[in-house]
């Protein structure tokens, strides 16, 4: 974002990013914990000051995270409780998750091991060699755009995280880590509106989602 603030913390509403998504995962009857992981140095920030200006009574531990994305989530995994069947893992910069997207990834985990939510894809698709000419064109029609929140059997995540640890493997999601120890994943239908706040125009876009949430007369 250019400002130096980590992007979890930016205001949209009047409300810190986090916040938005920690309200729907606390409203939710299927969630019972919530972990928090954020930067080491925001780690006393959240327990002392930002988390307790909102009613936040399933929010168990606030730890610190790593370098890469993953390291984030194996750290939350520890602080897991050890009677937990299922986990949900979440950005916290995409703050229009719903009720319904966390209720539907954990029953379909259940079901199936492993479930994301994700938006298929309209646009069309090229593959590019390094010289920038178009190799393939790809079929959109059996490609989904990933997005959180992803829901898997602990063990099966937690495996899924050794492996890529003792392979030194780097992901951008957890699903990858789950399909590269050759577990098949099943897929939840997400939003256009579950976006994730990584570049200001991102905000701009956030502030007018809001604005149309706040105008209709129930939302999800």
């Amino acid at each position: 974002m250019g400002n130096g603030t980590p992007k979890q913390f930016l205001q949209l509403g009047d409300v810190p990013l986090l916040i938005h998504a920690l309200r729907v995962f606390e409203s939710s009857r299927t969630i019972t914990e919530i972990v928090v992981v954020v930067p080491q140095d925001a780690v006393e920030y959240c327990q002392q000051e930002l988390l307790p200006q909102f009613a936040l009574s399933k929010v168990n531990t606030v730890t610190g995270g790593g370098a890469r994305r993953q390291d984030s989530v194996w750290n939350g995994l520890q602080a897991v409780d050890e009677r937990t069947k299922i986990v949900i893992v979440h950005d916290a910069v995409r703050p229009f998750v719903t009720g319904a997207m966390v209720e539907q990834v954990v029953e379909s985990a259940g079901t199936h091991g492993a479930a994301i939510v994700a938006i298929p894809l309209h646009d069309t698709v090229k593959q590019a060699a390094s010289d920038g000419m178009i190799e393939a064109t790809l079929d959109r029609q059996r490609l989904w755009l990933a997005q959180t929140p992803q829901a898997f059997r602990i063990e099966l995540l937690r495996e899924a995280h050794r492996s890529s640890r003792q392979a030194d493997v780097e992901a951008t999601d957890d699903a990858f880590l789950v399909e590269r120890i050759g577990h098949r994943i099943f897929i939840v239908s997400g939003s256009p509106d579950n976006i994730k706040v990584t570049r200001p125009e991102d905000l701009v876009m956030g502030e007018a989602i809001l604005a149309a949430q706040r105008s209709r007369p129930f939302s999800d």
